[in-house]
């Protein structure tokens, strides 16, 4: 059974890194039609919060990866891992250790002097013959792993290929803290092996993790997910986004007007592809994904594309979907703003949408229908002239008495210009600044016919 995981830490918000990650564990189960897990990595105790645990799983139901399983919290699993670290106790392959932080840093500075490694000086570490030092009082121990001292771990990385590291690179890492709690490292590996995962995709700074981990899963005697080891995604700036630098929640670019399956597309392009294809299902891409084709190089998030896949999906997004969505961003807007997602609104979504990046754009043209409008001051001066004022009249009063339709609204445009000899740009720019305040709209009957017969005469009046 092909099993994936994603494990964020509720120490700030779900990024976008993380999210891309969750696609592709998601994707790749559901192609081997396996099962995917959520898992909430909370032992940072201090910084882990509930606000970030809801942000994390509203990210996830915005994005539409459903998973299987969880979310399964590491702190109620504590009893586990206890269980565990007596385990490699009791088989020589984990020991308490002593060490004050004082002593840890002294020991670390002086071998910072000689230019050596700052690794763990083993002094705690039980061996045959040795003599460990008198038990301290008062020092509260951690419980330390006992890293092979000598040869190497290799994996074949499912993103990167073949990767090697010396053991002689890594130290006797500290697997349980003085409070008890274990560390992500060791945690992480009971968790993995406990659930059965199979394939872990994650980002690429968890390479240096990775030799520790093997090192654990081997000393349990507890079988090896494959890794995959996904670059980052740089900035503008061409750094990595973080957290803690440049990166923006996923909830932040639903409130901002993107959708889900514009996000997911763009987020699978960033760094997997499937042949030239920049444009592609849900379903498709469950379809085609099956671990191969991921990039070995980092990659460069690009707002303008993002925007550009994001109006790609509005524009084939149904009129009813649309309505729904703009509602929610009006009364954003405006909390007076309480606009029905009724027929009226999903025909402005229609006429609107082929102009619109992000349902934000689309909302801010739909509230031109429901709330006062204030033309652009040069675009009046420029359209809204002495010489056709006498047209706008005429259009008014033509307007006052006909059928409220675009065909019959139309008729009446036409006459007025037959009746003042005026091509449409004369007539059209200026009452479009008057009733949505810009000379650029959609056609003129069309906008028409969706405002009532009462808001396009207050505002002609306003010529």
């Amino acid at each position: 059974m092909i099993r994936t995981r994603i494990a964020p830490s509720p120490t700030g918000f779900l990024h976008l890194g993380t999210a891309r990650t969750a696609l592709y564990s998601w994707a790749y189960a559901r192609h081997h039609g396996g099962q995917f897990v959520l898992r909430i990595e909370d032992t940072d105790v201090a910084r882990s919060t509930q606000d970030s645990v809801d942000q994390i799983l509203a990210s996830m139901r915005w994005l539409g990866l459903d998973y299987d399983e969880g979310p399964v919290y590491q702190m109620q699993r504590l009893e586990r891992y206890q269980a565990v670290v007596q385990q490699l106790i009791a088989q020589g392959q984990a020991y308490y250790c002593y060490s004050t932080p004082e002593e840890l840093e002294a020991t670390r500075e002086a071998k910072r002097t000689k230019g050596e490694k700052t690794l763990y000086d083993g002094r705690w570490r039980p061996a045959a013959g040795k003599v460990l030092p008198p038990i301290p009082q008062g020092v509260q121990p951690v419980v330390r792993f006992c890293n092979p001292p000598d040869g190497e771990v290799t994996w074949n990385d499912l993103v990167k290929g073949p990767i090697t590291i010396s053991n002689r690179e890594i130290d006797d890492l500290i697997i349980v803290r003085q409070d008890g709690i274990p560390t992500y490292n060791f945690a992480v590996v009971v968790d993995d092996w406990d659930m059965r995962i199979s394939h872990v995709f994650r980002g690429d700074e968890h390479i240096n993790n990775t030799p520790w981990q093997i090192n654990i899963f081997n000393a349990l005697g507890a079988p090896l997910p494959q890794f995959g080891h996904c670059p980052v995604i740089l900035g503008d700036d061409g750094q990595k986004l973080s957290k803690r630098r440049g990166a923006v929640s996923v909830t932040a670019y639903e409130d901002a007007g993107y959708l889900p399956e514009a996000m997911l597309n763009y987020l699978a392009r960033l760094g997997w592809s499937h042949g030239d294809e920049e444009l592609f299902s849900r379903a498709q891409m469950v379809a085609w994904f099956d671990g191969s084709h991921l990039s070995k190089s980092p990659a460069q998030w690009d707002p303008a594309k993002l925007l550009w896949v994001n109006a790609y999906y509005i524009k084939h997004a149904s009129d009813e979907r649309l309505a729904s969505l703009v509602q929610a961003q009006l009364a954003n807007r405006e909390s007076t703003l309480a606009v029905p997602a009724d027929a009226r609104l999903q025909a402005i979504c229609a006429l609107f949408k082929d102009r619109c990046e992000t349902t934000v754009a689309l909302a801010a043209w739909a509230a031109k229908f429901y709330t006062d409008v204030q033309p652009d001051a040069i675009e009046k001066a420029q359209h809204v002239t002495d010489a056709v004022r006498p047209a706008l009249a005429a259009l008014a009063d033509k307007l006052s008495a006909c059928a409220w339709d675009k065909v019959a609204i139309g008729a009446v445009i036409k006459e007025v210009l037959a009746a003042h000899g005026f091509k449409m740009p004369q007539l059209a720019m200026p009452v479009r600044v008057l009733i949505l305040g810009t000379a650029q709209t959609p056609s003129l009957d069309a906008v028409l016919a969706l405002c009532t017969r009462e808001q396009v005469l207050a505002r002609l009046q306003t010529a």
